[in-house]
Parts: structure tokens; C-alpha cells; sequence
């Protein structure tokens, strides 16, 4: 391995917190002066940040120190092997520390500081900055989670910052310890394993997503009034997974494109030809996922239109029926209401009507009843109001 260069002058364009920390000279390692009381708290933090930190001579692990400064002491006593630091939400005062030891580029430290970064591959220099979206099924709630992990790979170490609880990368480093040989190829091996766990974390959250999306399918034509909530909380979480997934495509051929220029080991570029497969297989899988909810939404869409139709066609059939059955009584009610009329009238009892003494007015009373009755039945028959 080679040794570290020395670090490069800053950028104009970075924060200037970064500037200071990164052009202060460092201390002294921590063994020359015992340690104050005062340093006890800093010293407390750090550990809890720090998830795990190995050192790896030829893929075995010869060292597991407990804090950075440790770290950084023993790598440059033993000047070659590979150091492997996990951090878990570190504080900025870490990064820095990490940052002036490895000669991290201060825009790359200024993206693991404030994290919220889009899938990304740049190299400064020999150090390589990886940003990764990793993603996980959660059961319960029936939902995915992201977790955000950034991994710098030098010559001789690599660092990676995670976000979030996904993904597990204590795992991984299992799995590289269990294979020295593939551990021996350095941090390159590393980053590969990483990428590998990435896109493996994937698979439970498509089978997920896929299951979901069945149940969608069945609520929908069940006519589950919630399920158009649901298919929006879905399609929203398949835009994150799809920014998770589409740039890791770019990047993994940009890295299987400089394998000649940095004489990658062969096995590696086996090993990152078969991540690029996944990967590329969820990414598709995901973009047909997005269009099947959409297609799922519009159908959802028509057969909510349907029912309302149905519903305002059986509300429009009840107001019909119901206007023919008040064309009804009314009808009724102004056949009955003319013989009241003509009783009413010669019901009267005053002295002088000229009908008292007609001995055909009984008669003519009745027919009269029977003739407006009659008239009144003729002309609602044809108006089909009765």
C-alpha cells in the first residue's frame, strides 16, 4: 500500500468551517500526553458514533481500536495494510478529524455533513467518494425506508457514513473477514461488497412492493374507499426508490469504465459486472412498478367515476318515479276536488236558488259531478299522468 500524500489546499467554494479544520495543523497523537479529564466527553461521543474500526494486513484484521485517534495512531505506525472505519451519524468534529488525517476533499466532507444527497460518484485525487441510498421493507406499516450512506475509498482505507438505520453493514464486514482473500484486494474489494449488500437490500423491498401492489389491485376493484390514499403513498415512495436506484446504473459502468486505466483485479470486475446486472434489474422492475400504479390510478379513477354515475343515475331514477307518483295524486286529487266543488255549491242552503224547486237540478248536480270527473281523467290520461 502506499502512503498517504499530503493534503491538498482547499476549495474557495467550501464552507469555511471546513477550511479552518482542514488547514489547522493537527496535534500530536493522543499517546504522547496523557489524556485531561476535560477530554473524557469528546472521547465518550466519538465511541458512540463510531460503530466499528479495524485495521486489515493481507485480509486479516490485526487491530480493532476503539476510537479514531487510535485509528489513525496505529495505521501510521504500521505504514501498510487497510484501515475500515464505520460511523453511524457522526459529529463534525469526526469528519474533520477524518478529513485532515486522510486528506478527504473538503466538498465530499461537506456532502456526509449534511447528508440529503442524490446517488453520486466522484473522484478527488486517489479517494474515491461514493454516495448510496439504501432501502429497506418495513412490514408493519407496509412501507419503505431509506437510509443514506457515504463511503470514501483511498489507497489504504475507506470510511463509510451512514444515515440511517439501512444498511447493515456489519454483515458485510462478516462476510469479508470470512473471505481473506477477497479482502486482501483492498479497498476496492470493500466498496464492492458494500455496493453488492446495497443493491441485495433491494430485493425485499420489490418483493414488498410487489405484494403491495397485488393487494392495491384487489382493493381497487373491491371498491375500497382508502385505496386511493394508499396508491399515493406508494407512488411517492416509488419516486424515492427510483432516485435510489437509476443513478447507481450510470455509476457502476462509470466504475467498470476505468478498469483498464486502474487495472482493477479481474474478480472484482466479475464481482461489480454482476451488481450491475441487479441493479439494473431493479431499476427496471421499479420503473414498471411506477407504471403499473399509474395505470392502477386511472383505473381506480374511471370506476370511482362509475359509481357516482350509478349513484346520480339511481338518484335521478328515484326522482323520476317519485315525480310520477305526485303526478298521480295530484291527478287524483283534482278529479275528487271538482264533485266537492259542485256538492259545495248546491250544498248551500239559502232561500233563493233557482235549482231548490228544478226538479232535474238532483240530477244535473250529479252529472255535472260525473262530466268534470270524466273530463278531468280524459285529459291527465293523455298528459300520462295517470
Amino acid at each position: 500500500m502506499s502512503e498517504r500524500r499530503a493534503r491538498p489546499a482547499p476549495r474557495n467554494s467550501v464552507k469555511s468551517v471546513l477550511r479552518r479544520a482542514l488547514t489547522t495543523p493537527q496535534p500530536p497523537p493522543a499517546e504522547t500526553a496523557p489524556p485531561s479529564p476535560a477530554s473524557a466527553a469528546p472521547e465518550t461521543a466519538e465511541v458512540a458514533s463510531v460503530v466499528q474500526a479495524a485495521l486489515y494486513r493481507d485480509g486479516v484484521r490485526v487491530s480493532s481500536p476503539a476510537t479514531l485517534a487510535e485509528t489513525f495512531r496505529e495505521l501510521r505506525e504500521a505504514r501498510s495494510g487497510m484501515a475500515w472505519i464505520g460511523l453511524a451519524r457522526p459529529t463534525e468534529s469526526e469528519l474533520l478529524s477524518l478529513a485532515a488525517e486522510f486528506d478527504l476533499h473538503p466538498l465530499s466532507v461537506e456532502d456526509a455533513m449534511e447528508a440529503h444527497q442524490r446517488p453520486k460518484l466522484e473522484r478527488y485525487g486517489d479517494t474515491l467518494f461514493v454516495v448510496l441510498r439504501a432501502a429497506r421493507y418495513l412490514d408493519a406499516p407496509e412501507e419503505v425506508d431509506f437510509g443514506e450512506l457515504h463511503v470514501f475509498v483511498g489507497p489504504d482505507f475507506v470510511i463509510t457514513v451512514r444515515h440511517g438505520a439501512a444498511p447493515d453493514l456489519s454483515a458485510v464486514r462478516h462476510r469479508m473477514e470470512q473471505s481473506p482473500e477477497l479482502l486482501r484486494l483492498g479497498p476496492e474489494a470493500v466498496l464492492y461488497a458494500i455496493l453488492d449488500a446495497v443493491v441485495d437490500g433491494y430485493v425485499p423491498v420489490v418483493a414488498g412492493v410487489q405484494n403491495d401492489i397485488d393487494e392495491i389491485e384487489t382493493e381497487v376493484f373491491r371498491g375500497d374507499p382508502e385505496v386511493s390514499r394508499r396508491i399515493y403513498e406508494l407512488s411517492r415512495e416509488m419516486v424515492e426508490f427510483q432516485r435510489a436506484t437509476r443513478p447507481l446504473v450510470g455509476m457502476l459502468h462509470g466504475l467498470m469504465a476505468g478498469f483498464a486505466k486502474y487495472e482493477t483485479d479481474e474478480e472484482l470486475q466479475r464481482y461489480l459486472r454482476d451488481v450491475a446486472d441487479h441493479v439494473t434489474h431493479t431499476s427496471e422492475r421499479v420503473d414498471g412498478f411506477r407504471q403499473a400504479l399509474t395505470e392502477i390510478l386511472t383505473v381506480n379513477a374511471t370506476l370511482v367515476t362509475q359509481q357516482q354515475n350509478a349513484e346520480m343515475r339511481a338518484l335521478a331514477e328515484a326522482g323520476f318515479e317519485q315525480n310520477e307518483e305526485i303526478k298521480r295524486i295530484s291527478s287524483w286529487a283534482a278529479i275528487l276536488f271538482a264533485p266537492t266543488l259542485v256538492g259545495t255549491i248546491y250544498g248551500m242552503n239559502f232561500r233563493h236558488m233557482p235549482e231548490l224547486s228544478w226538479s232535474f237540478g238532483y240530477p244535473f248536480a250529479i252529472g255535472l259531478m260525473g262530466v268534470i270527473c270524466g273530463g278531468l281523467y280524459v285529459i291527465f290520461k293523455r298528459r300520462d299522468w295517470l
